[in-house]
């Protein structure tokens, strides 16, 4: 456990409540695919704000509203994109964002919602590719989850920790920790973690719904994904597909998992899962490995996120995406012989 030790930035945490409480309506529109982290921070948000009286709501960008959150305090509050209609609004708020590019089709439909100097925006976020395009930056590369940063912003605010902000904002930590034992979680994580139980936080629905349980979808989405596992090199791969998703009757957040399954694998430096869409792949990466950097991986093909966990997206054709796999395999060599590419 070795995440950086850091210090929220007060000034920048006043400078976004005042940006915040001078809204009449702030959206919070979600990453692509959103996690626990990605949709309980927002959550959080929302019933931090609403004690001062700031109508706050999250928006998810890309249609589905992952199952295995419908625990989340508040979620039956959350819009989805395409089928809500989008309301009035006159401040942003993004968590958990590090790329604008990453909003789905809120940003697809009109890159120019996120335009800072249109509308005002706050960008709260833990990863080190963030490219601070907010009005106000709140980037904490050495939390765990932007669901650690929240809880400290809230608390410089003053907020009262509700049994509803903390149940929120733990589901956030436990998902972006693995349950706190990622690489990323530090004393301070844990010690956060427990001050949200004593508000009221229970664990129990967190770890049932994020590791537990799973619907017979996903069963047969993981049969399919590894039956077409391969090697390049130390890399190990798979591709999904939307008939294999449509077959199964799944959605593309029942697979998250399954990269974090991968990388376990003896002999394997960096797993990724490449998701089959319109303009290529959309590519989520993992490695367990310190000397092998993901994030700076994803970042030569346009992508970014944390050192063992991060994505990109590929454009093109076959041509591309092998290009894509043999370029990761060689980023991830290792000294000594790695098995050749092969079914498993």
């Amino acid at each position: 456990m070795s995440g950086s030790p850091w210090r929220l930035d007060a000034a920048a945490a006043a400078d976004a409540l005042r940006l915040l409480s001078a809204a009449s309506l702030v959206i919070m529109p979600t990453h692509q695919n959103v996690d626990a982290d990605g949709l309980s921070s927002p959550l959080a948000m929302m019933h931090a704000l609403r004690q001062r009286g700031i109508r706050a709501i999250p928006l998810v960008t890309d249609r589905v509203v992952p199952a295995n959150l419908h625990f989340l305090p508040g979620i039956e509050e959350v819009l989805v994109y395409g089928r809500d209609k989008l309301p009035d609004y006159d401040a942003m708020c993004l968590i958990d964002c590090a790329d604008r590019k990453r909003l789905d089709g809120f940003y697809g439909d009109d890159p120019g919602r996120l335009d800072s100097s249109v509308v005002p925006i706050v960008n709260i976020d833990h990863h080190v590719t963030n490219g601070l395009f907010g009005t106000v930056n709140i980037v904490e590369p050495g939390a765990a989850s932007a669901s650690e940063v929240v809880t400290d912003i809230l608390a410089s605010w003053g907020t009262e920790l509700t049994r509803e902000i903390a149940q929120c904002l733990l589901a956030g930590i436990y998902g972006d920790t693995l349950g706190l034992r990622t690489e990323s979680t530090t004393s301070r994580t844990m010690r956060t973690a427990a001050d949200l139980v004593d508000a009221g936080a229970d664990p129990t629905p967190v770890v049932d719904a994020l590791f537990r349980l799973k619907p017979r979808s996903s069963v047969c989405l993981w049969e399919k994904a590894l039956q077409n596992v391969r090697w390049s090199g130390s890399l190990i791969y798979t591709e999904l597909t939307p008939d294999v998703f449509g077959s199964c009757g799944a959605s593309p957040i029942e697979a998250e998992g399954l990269v974090n399954f991968l990388v376990g694998t003896e002999g394997s430096r960096v797993a990724a899962i490449l998701y089959t869409n319109d303009d290529g792949w959309r590519v989520s990466m993992r490695s367990m490995l310190p000397d092998v950097d993901v994030a700076a991986i994803a970042a030569e093909f346009g992508g970014g996120g944390h050192p063992r966990a991060a994505g990109c997206s590929i454009e093109g054709g076959e041509p591309e995406r092998e290009h894509f796999v043999n370029r990761v395999a060689e980023l991830a060599a290792e000294s000594v012989p790695a098995p050749t590419e092969s079914t498993a």
